[in-house]
């Protein structure tokens, strides 16, 4: 009998011990804002890439009528945001920059059109296509390098210009990301980093 009740006593503390680690987890997401999933990055990976855009190039801002050339040259660090990919914020709390909503994988920032200056290439994948799988099903893990020259499993790219503000907080050998196919813009694919949300445009380079 004693043992018995020995026995409920433990299992009572143990229990007592995981409600009060509980509460206590609890807490500390309420205080850091955790709890709920994030609305953008938080590891979420979208199912589909992009919809091709229906806004000409001219409604994207007014900074658009650069020379053709512009993806195609690295912009000098002091420049300013008229030569990085900055979008308006379209939700409180949304970065600056192209982004993917986590609640129903709408791409926002995405709007340029194919006439879009700043992607175009004059020689559209001439290191051949990409063939190693797109979307969420093919996660990959970065291998080393940096925006002129990264690589994963092989596949060597690099990133758009006109993008380097974008991919300015990813790790280069660490980072998951995912491909997807970018229906506007010949010669680019979108590299999309679940931990941040955020995507950019990259060019493939071959393997």
């Amino acid at each position: 009998m004693k043992k018995l009740i020995g026995l409920s006593v433990l299992i009572c503390l143990a229990a007592f011990a995981q409600d009060r680690q509980r509460s206590s987890a609890q807490h500390d997401a309420a205080q850091h804002g955790g709890g709920r999933p994030a609305e953008v990055g938080g590891g979420h990976v979208p199912a589909r890439g992009p919809a091709p855009a229906r806004e000409p190039a001219s409604a994207r801002s007014p900074n658009s009528g650069q020379p053709s050339n512009a993806a195609r040259s690295p912009q000098p660090a002091a420049e300013n945001h008229a030569a990085e990919n900055h979008i308006a914020p379209d939700r409180q709390g949304h970065p600056e920059l192209p982004h993917v909503h986590a609640s129903n994988d709408q791409w926002v920032g995405h709007n340029s059109g194919a006439n879009d200056p700043h992607y175009h290439v004059d020689q559209p994948w001439s290191h051949g296509r990409f063939t190693g799988g797109f979307g969420p099903q093919h996660q990959f893990v970065l291998g080393g390098g940096n925006r002129e020259r990264f690589w994963f499993n092989n596949f060597y790219w690099d990133v758009a210009p006109y993008d380097y503000n974008i991919v300015a907080g990813w790790n280069w050998s660490g980072d998951q990301i995912v491909i997807y196919e970018d229906p506007d813009h010949d010669g680019w694919y979108l590299a999309y980093n679940p931990r941040l949300g955020t995507y950019a445009h990259v060019e493939y380079l071959g393997g």
